[in-house]
């Protein structure tokens, strides 16, 4: 029997930033369809240009794709605009969030929903995402920029959803929130999936990331170091010292850990 094509499939990804800055160096990865897939891997590793080379974003950071090739339901979309990516059904939050902070709750997520043509489809769709978030209903007219920041990630997350995308690529959606607001914006994402749409997940918080995620892969210096199961990536040792908080390392939280020395079996 032939296996399904993945939803989203990366392959041999090389990116290099004004022509000299080598970021990515042959990454190879897959979300299957209707999977949660995290990203890891400590800062600098390349897991925002990951994103923003599958987004379509790569040229405002000028970024280029110089090998490989990014596929969405089996049709390349690397050489394709923004726009056109996320017609295809395909939806990104960024790291710190980027709301339109001069404008209202109601006009952020309605701005969300630009390449759908239907004025009533629009409307419809933000009135479901006031009611799956329902703080955002309740300062619907607020200006987006007096939101604290878990109500501005809420504001982020339904904007993206107002295109109802097939995949939702999430660049630390934790970053700089209270743990409880934290654990409010994993429920969310849960939900989301479990409403059908696919995540792959980039999280400097290695412990919600591995609870949201069935699958993982580990990121340093552009490469893939480690992958694997969540479960498989939390018995692992290399895992559990540097980002799990269980071993010399000491730390929760990938931001903490600037360097590290790959262990030699990483590479091999």
């Amino acid at each position: 029997m032939t296996a399904p094509t993945p939803l989203l499939e990366v392959r041999n990804l090389e990116v290099v930033y004004s022509d000299v800055i080598l970021v990515l160096r042959g990454i190879s990865l897959t979300v299957p369809a209707g999977a949660v897939v995290a990203l890891l891997g400590a800062n600098g590793a390349g897991k925002t240009t990951l994103l923003r080379a599958v987004s379509g974003l790569l040229d405002v950071h000028r970024g280029d794709i110089t090998k490989g090739s990014v596929a969405f339901d089996g049709a390349e979309i690397h050489t394709r605009t923004a726009p056109e990516i996320v017609r295809r059904g395909l939806a990104q939050v960024m790291e710190g969030r980027r709301i339109f902070e001069e404008l209202s709750v109601e006009d952020n997520l309605t701005a969300g929903a630009f390449t759908v043509g239907d004025a009533a489809t629009r409307k419809a769709r933000r009135e479901e995402m006031l009611a799956r978030f329902p703080v955002l209903a309740q300062r619907r007219k607020a200006l987006a920029g007096y939101l604290s920041g878990g109500e501005q990630q809420m504001c982020a997350l339904g904007r993206a959803l107002m295109t109802a995308p097939r995949l939702l690529l999430l660049d630390e959606p934790s970053l700089g929130l209270a743990p409880l607001v934290v654990r409010q914006i994993g429920d969310i994402v849960r939900q989301v999936h479990a409403a059908g749409t696919s995540v792959l997940l980039v999280e400097q918080n290695a412990e919600l990331a591995l609870s949201l995620a069935s699958y993982a892969y580990v990121l340093e210096n552009g490469k893939i170091v480690k992958e694997g199961t969540s479960a498989d990536l939390r018995e692992d040792q290399d895992i559990r010292e540097f980002y799990l908080g269980a071993g010399e390392a000491g730390r929760r939280s990938y931001r903490d850990v600037k360097t590290y020395r790959r262990k030699k079996r990483w590479s091999a």
